[in-house]
């Protein structure tokens, strides 16, 4: 049984988060979490939130044991995006693209 936690409206682009996400799929929730500490992106504390919560999901909700528990599959897709202006020389307007995520990392046992 997979026990799984998502976090959505994260505000970091979904391409910064896909970097961390990568170094954790598949690793034991310790190692993920050693990973993470040490992962100096803005990502790995988004991650970290979620991966917490899917831990504590699968203590609490499905009775798991918490040493043999493993990240069986993490992803990220992309939520809305807020479109601001900047304003530029002679009346020209920029778009800035203020990019959001959906983190879901799910964790089963061995």
């Amino acid at each position: 049984m997979e026990a799984k936690a998502v976090a959505k409206y994260v505000r970091i682009a979904p391409r910064k988060v896909r970097v961390v996400m990568d170094l954790i799929r598949g690793k034991s929730v310790a190692d993920a979490f050693a990973i993470l500490k040490f992962t100096p992106k803005v990502g790995a504390e988004a991650i970290e939130k979620v991966l917490k919560s899917a831990v504590a999901n699968a203590e609490n909700n499905f009775d798991m044991n918490v040493d043999n528990l493993y990240v069986s599959s993490c992803f990220v897709d992309q939520g809305p995006t807020m479109k601001r202006i900047h304003p530029r020389s002679r009346g020209q307007a920029f778009k800035i693209l203020k990019r959001s995520s959906h983190i879901t990392v799910a964790v089963d046992e061995k």
